[in-house]
């Protein structure tokens, strides 16, 4: 799942982050109103992490930007400004939760995690390629029954495979997705994350899930040419 923190406070906003790629997630990060509105028009995220006072403006200006042209991504504000009138004008203009600074990092990403399943359309689908299961709403992984240990980071992976199971997906469209807008293209970390699946994945299973697409990239299932 990918997220966007809309933050001025540079070290807040580093710290946010560094909790939810730990989660694993992936996070983009904006300090202004400006930047902060541009990366929701040309990238799709998950949910918005979002601080009211900004420097070039108000975050609640861009909340009401974001839904006055429909765009339904959650939107959690975080902000040291906790009177009860300014969450009344947060939830009204859209907000999906209002969290008062200081924050527990484990509550916002619980909070997160729940704005996330109640703005899906239906609950997270279970995921099933031939013996292997992906449960994403308990971000569990099973193959013939076995619950398969992995770190955030190799469920992130998993899950995106299964989520397009059949079709060629490319080392940039993982790194995009997984780790953000701030990767290395030449990075071997997605080789390095695909090997550690596929040893896992083999223990249990007798079928080559994820395959390799030689100058493609990677599929997850049958693949048809």
């Amino acid at each position: 799942m990918k997220i966007l923190i809309i933050e001025d406070d540079q070290t807040l906003a580093k710290n946010l982050k560094r909790v939810l790629v730990k989660d694993g997630f992936a996070v983009d990060i904006s300090s202004t109103w400006e930047d902060g509105l541009a990366q929701t028009e040309i990238n799709e995220y998950d949910c918005v992490v979002l601080d009211i006072n900004l420097p070039d403006g108000s975050g609640f200006d861009l909340l009401s930007s974001l839904r006055e042209t429909e765009n339904k991504t959650p939107v959690v504000i975080v902000t040291a400004r906790g009177q009860v009138e300014d969450r009344i004008k947060g939830l009204n203009l859209g907000a999906d939760d209002y969290v008062p600074k200081p924050v527990d990092s484990s509550e916002l990403i619980a909070r997160i995690r729940s704005v996330i399943r109640r703005n899906t359309q239906s609950p997270l689908p279970v995921l099933v390629i031939s013996d292997l299961v992906v449960k994403p709403a308990e971000h569990v992984a099973a193959v013939s029954n076995c619950n398969l240990d992995l770190t955030a980071k190799e469920f992130a992976v998993l899950e995106y495979l299964a989520q397009h199971s059949g079709q060629i997906i490319t080392r940039t469209m993982l790194m995009e997705h997984i780790w953000g807008s701030d990767f290395e293209t030449f990075s071997n970390v997605i080789d390095v994350y695909i090997r550690n699946l596929r040893r896992k994945l083999e223990k249990h299973s007798k079928n080559n899930l994820i395959k390799t697409i030689r100058g493609k990239g990677y599929i997850l299932g049958r693949y048809e040419k």
